[in-house]
């Protein structure tokens, strides 16, 4: 009974917090990202919006039209079936010179295809393969920008959005919608945005923090219930596998916070941290191999500073796996069961599944990141010099993919707090036509992402390279230490033409 009591005494304490933190938020202007009752979770009195059969007419509805600005969300969360009916009602209408701001989006991207040139224009925060080709013939464009920058084109004026075109979940019986598996730059695309269009998804999971939207902002919405885009988890590649084993068995230490992003190398370092303890998670970006570390309780956020014992990320695209367990995976719930077990002395048990979804401003903010226990930032590359000279976005000056959010957690990491963080940058040797990723110079025209001053580990199969504190002569030796065996020769002649001294330790 005593142990009850607790509880009510401590669900008491809770709801009078909660209070508190919404009048402090409605008495000032100051945003925070901790009480979410200002902009688009605010409800708006004696507002609904105009519920629409099919996504044409919410288009039209729209008034679409020339020269306009467009923001779309991205990732999983792509509004696929409205960007289908924009890019007929364009080339219907003939609408002319509309720009579209986004992500990655996910989807066909017919707004891209160069017959729907004169009526379309991507401009990509970050390239996807689905717009590449139009950026790459100049029917396209991208905005160099780290992630954690994005929401500020859209807060202070840079770009104003005539139309959001978004993706949620049905409303609960609060009026409640959820930006789901994509908050990132959203929400401060749909508090700029004069008028708001929604796809309204059952399968779109429900997760909360900055994601939740209130119905009544939206203008035009439409029910279009059709599952999310997937990622099927691919096997590692055994030179990948033996990346992942480096990172795991030498840099990754228990109690430590991951960032790492999607692919088969993130992959396989998470499926090699089954024996690893307490791990966290704050990242832009999380997908498969998180769920099953958090099933075995490997990921328990316990050693977080901040977030304690939440999983904070702001996008993501995986299987419906995934999906489904950031389906309705809230922390305060969590939070009250924690409580539980502690009053009742159950300390043995973890808590295994909170979700925030936050915004990037924040989540990638390189002093959040730098706040965070054991940093541990897990990103990849194009192509490495041998100085450390680091290549994310760009195929010579062929533009590929974008900044993204490497360089705010390789900052991140690096500027730690309790000087642990490891900032990693993880490539196989060589491309799939076996030419080296590790080059005396960087291509012409190649953009540096993460300059030589911020790198820290570079991981191939062949080993880790150590390039904190060491002089050129070295970094040439560390790299090329771990570039295919094919290749040392050559790039050790090539060094030692450029640096007129032979690398060594």
């Amino acid at each position: 009974m005593a142990a009850l009591k607790r509880i009510v005494n401590l669900s008491k304490s809770l709801k009078t917090m909660t209070t508190t933190s919404r009048l402090c938020c409605s008495q000032t202007s100051k945003k925070t990202y901790f009480t979410y009752v200002n902009e688009p979770s605010m409800p708006i009195l004696d507002k609904e919006p105009c519920w629409l059969k099919t996504a044409d007419e919410a288009i039209e509805k729209a008034e679409l039209d020339s020269d306009q600005l467009v923001f779309v969300q991205g990732a999983a969360a792509t509004p696929t079936e409205l960007l289908r009916a924009m890019t007929e009602y364009g080339a219907r209408c003939d609408v002319r010179n509309v720009r579209l701001f986004h992500m990655h989006l996910e989807g066909e991207a017919s707004f891209a295809k160069p017959e729907n040139a004169k009526h379309f224009r991507s401009i990509s925060f970050f390239i996807g393969g689905n717009v590449r080709p139009a950026v790459q013939t100049g029917h396209a464009d991208c905005i160099p920008i780290f992630l954690h920058e994005i929401p500020r084109v859209f807060n202070e004026g840079y770009i104003k959005p005539d139309i959001a075109l978004i993706h949620v979940t049905p409303p609960d019986h609060h009026g409640y919608c959820s930006l789901g598996t994509s908050v990132d730059c959203v929400r401060s695309a749909v508090s700029n945005s004069t008028r708001i269009v929604a796809l309204v998804n059952k399968y779109m999971p429900r997760t909360f923090g900055d994601a939740i939207i209130h119905v009544s902002h939206l203008d035009f919405a439409v029910e279009h219930h059709k599952p999310l885009p997937v990622h099927p988890v691919k096997p590692p590649s055994k030179e990948e596998q033996q990346i992942g084993k480096y990172i795991a068995e030498n840099l990754v230490v228990d109690g430590a916070t991951l960032q790492m992003g999607i692919g088969s190398i993130p992959d396989a370092v998470l499926s090699l941290l089954t024996s690893h303890q307490n791990l966290g998670i704050h990242s832009e970006m999380f997908s498969d191999g998180v769920v099953e570390l958090v099933k075995k309780g490997c990921i328990t956020n316990n050693r977080k500073t901040m977030h304690k014992g939440r999983i904070v990320g702001s996008f993501c695209v995986g299987s419906e796996k995934l999906y489904d367990f950031m389906n309705n995976n809230p922390f305060i719930g969590r939070y009250i069961l924690y409580c539980l077990l502690f009053v009742m002395n159950m300390d043995k048990y973890h808590l295994m599944d909170f979700i925030e979804m936050l915004a990037v401003d924040y989540v990638n903010d390189p002093k959040i990141v730098a706040k965070q226990p054991n940093m541990t930032a897990i990103n990849s590359c194009i192509e490495v010099d041998i100085t450390g000279q680091i290549c994310s976005d760009s195929i010579g000056t062929r533009m590929y993919s974008g900044f993204g959010g490497q360089l705010d957690f390789i900052m991140g990491a690096a500027l730690s707090e309790d000087r642990q963080g490891k900032p990693i940058i993880a490539l196989q040797s060589v491309t799939s036509k076996g030419e080296s990723k590790i080059q005396p110079v960087l291509k012409s025209g190649a953009g540096v992402v993460t300059n030589r001053a911020v790198a820290r580990y570079v991981v191939t199969e062949y080993g880790i390279a150590s390039l904190f504190g060491k002089s050129l002569q070295q970094r040439s030796y560390e790299l090329i230490q771990i570039a295919h065996p094919d290749h040392r020769e050559a790039l050790e002649k090539a060094a030692f033409a450029r640096l007129k001294v032979m690398p060594a330790p």
